[in-house]
């Protein structure tokens, strides 16, 4: 008896059409895991650029001005900077920023964001309660002379908000956070805020059409403090406007004269209930705000 060949074999089990459709629907098979295996590493990329979802909409903000032991602040920065911003992300806060008081050598500011009024009480008492604080609290508040200048803040409007831009590379930006940031703090006589804030506006604009970052329009949240072991200004109500300038010369030569002509108009208003205060601020090594290429 002959036994058939495999050759025979392979065509009884698989005619002619058979076999080229199995061909066929292989090489198909194979570009399918290809193409999946492309735009797997192609969604991981994109991941990786764009901010995820839980750094942004963060409508609670404090604005902490703190006084640093004279000689101190660069110490207190290189401290706070190692410990504090990693330990409150991984509570679902963020540190915006933090910066140095340019007119003022013992001030050190920096912005600490929430999603809501809630979860600035649940992470506040998770810090505060947390290994990482208990670690180094001594260190800290032996640096620190006041830190009760705090103003709690809202978005003017959502889309007002202060931008949480991604984390400095120590590699790309080997030299730290750059660029300056301006903060305008004005004082608003009590339920003229938005009338303020609408008044203003061609003064905002006058910026970013000089090349000035808007950075966010934020405004006094006036409401019962939920973490009083952290004290917030009750003198309300204030604007603050932020931008982000890339350097001295933009500062001098475009910022300076546009804010010095609109003070007085700002004041002719009737709408402010004392001197606006501009406070330059230079960004600390690890600032997410800051001046971006």
């Amino acid at each position: 008896m002959n036994l058939p060949n495999r050759t025979e074999l392979a065509a009884q089990r698989f005619p002619p059409k058979t076999a080229n459709r199995v061909l066929i629907g292989l090489v198909a098979a194979i570009a399918a895991c290809h193409l999946m295996v492309a735009q797997s590493g192609q969604s991981a990329t994109q991941a990786a650029i764009e901010p995820s979802a839980h750094l942004s909409d963060f409508q609670v903000l404090e604005f902490r001005r703190y006084t640093i032991k004279e000689g101190e602040r660069e110490h207190f920065a290189q401290y706070f900077d190692t410990y504090f911003p990693d330990a409150l992300q991984e509570l679902g806060t963020i540190v915006a920023g933090d910066f140095f008081e340019r007119k003022n050598p013992s001030g050190f500011t920096w912005i600490r964001g929430f999603h809501t009024l809630e979860d600035r009480a649940v992470a506040n008492a998770q810090f505060y309660a947390g290994s990482v604080w208990k670690e180094h609290k001594k260190t800290m508040n032996d640096l620190i002379v006041d830190s009760d200048n705090v103003m709690l803040l809202r978005p003017l409007s959502p889309e007002r908000g202060i931008p949480i831009l991604p984390a400095v590379d120590p590699i790309v930006e080997a030299n730290g956070a750059q660029g300056i940031v301006v903060a305008q703090i004005f004082a608003v006589k009590a339920d003229s805020v938005e009338a303020f804030a609408k008044a203003a506006e061609p003064t905002f604009a006058s910026y970013r059409a000089a090349g000035v970052r808007e950075a966010g329009v934020l405004v006094t949240l006036d409401v019962p403090n939920n973490y009083p072991q952290l004290p917030i200004r009750t003198d309300g109500p204030f604007l603050v406007w932020l931008g982000v300038l890339k350097d001295n010369q933009m500062l001098e030569n475009e910022f300076n004269p546009l804010a010095e002509r609109s003070l007085q108009s700002l004041s002719a208003t009737g709408l402010i209930r004392g001197a606006s205060e501009s406070v330059v601020l230079d960004p600390a090594r690890r600032s997410r705000l800051r001046w971006l290429p």
